[in-house]
């Protein structure tokens, strides 16, 4: 097992100096989340002062961030196998079995209310891949792998085609890490898919791409969804700083008035902290993006494990880009419980 942040030394470290080195890696990164997820709940509060801003939302958010990201700590330091194996059981079984925990509109395809589901599918094989790296026994570790490919053949009975692709790709991304031997460079690959993601959209919105791939992505993702995309750049638009104010999209999109449907969301994480908390609920949203990479990058687990977790956390980014994912608790709690489990280090490893 490789050390935190892919720092060997060929003569030998002595062990006490590097237990020292990592819990105070270990540390730095737990402090900045707290920071990051303390900033995050205080802006929304103030954005939503004086401007019937619901900010109850996006409390409820952080809160399941910090209590699963805890919970997955706790587990993966005792069950590093069994944990994340019985969360891809979990969250499974929640897309598949309780549809209300990720009911909400239908939009167009490929995400439409799906994207809740895809998202917790795509967490589900990413937790079977960590589970399956951290296997010693062959015939687990099978089985693990035949679990992570399960969830994208109930993504595709789902009839999710983003949830399918975004759970195979998370398989493959995972039987290929073994060889990824700096896990700065495997983690760089995700982040810049998240970046990517929401460029694209936000130029969409903007109506700055080529007419034929605007017209692509369009048709795509539906006609309806562009209009609350381009209402959400409008309402960041007059307000940069604070934006419109926690859980006010609905009531001033007129895009969304015009639909009995609407969930009062533009589907898009990125465009909806601009819109209702402005630039700086932007950048606290790509803040929290941030100390999720340097956790990952410090955890004192296994590559494979940490470049698994990160390109499940990162394709969920990816879908919440274009949908209202992040907009349930089960989801944000599962991305918290993920991060805990690949950065938690497991009783008995040595320090």
């Amino acid at each position: 097992m490789e050390t935190a942040g892919d720092e060997v030394d060929a003569a030998g470290p002595d062990p006490a100096a590097t237990g020292t080195a990592v819990r105070e890696r270990r540390g730095s990164a737990d402090a900045w989340g707290v920071a990051v997820l303390g900033a995050c709940a205080a802006w929304a509060l103030v954005t939503a002062a004086g401007r019937d801003g619901r900010p109850e939302g996006v409390l409820l958010a952080v809160l399941a961030v910090a209590a699963g990201y805890a919970t997955g700590r706790i587990a993966g330091a005792l069950l590093p196998v069994t944990a994340p194996a019985v969360g891809a059981l979990a969250g499974l079984g929640l897309a598949l079995g309780a549809p209300d925990a990720t009911a909400g509109p239908r939009l167009a395809a490929p995400l439409g209310h799906a994207g809740a589901t895809a998202a917790l599918l795509t967490l589900s094989a990413g937790a079977a891949c960590c589970a399956a790296w951290a296997a010693a026994a062959p015939f687990l570790r099978c089985a693990l792998w035949l679990l992570a490919g399960g969830t994208a053949v109930a993504a595709a009975v789902q009839g999710s085609v983003a949830g399918c692709a975004a759970c195979a790709g998370v398989l493959l991304c995972s039987l290929a890490a073994t060889r990824m031997r700096h896990r700065g460079l495997g983690l760089a690959g995700p982040a810049a898919a998240v970046a990517a993601a929401g460029g694209l959209a936000w130029a969409l919105a903007e109506d700055v791409l080529p007419e034929g791939l605007s017209a692509s992505a369009e048709g795509q993702l539906g006609a309806y969804r562009v209009l609350l995309w381009r209402d959400a750049v409008a309402l960041a638009g007059r307000d940069p700083l604070l934006g419109a104010g926690p859980g006010r999209f609905g009531e001033l999109s007129p895009a969304a008035a015009q639909t009995l449907a609407s969930d009062g969301r533009p589907h898009s994480a990125a465009l909806q902290q601009a819109a209702e908390q402005g630039l700086v609920g932007l950048a606290l949203l790509a803040a929290a993006g941030g100390w999720v990479l340097y956790a990952l990058w410090r955890s004192p687990r296994g590559t494979p494990v940490v470049l698994s977790a990160a390109v499940s956390l990162a394709a969920v980014g990816v879908l919440a880009t274009a949908g209202n994912a992040l907009s349930f608790t089960t989801v944000t709690a599962g991305i918290g419980a993920l991060a805990g489990v690949a950065t938690a280090r497991p009783f008995g490893d040595g320090e």
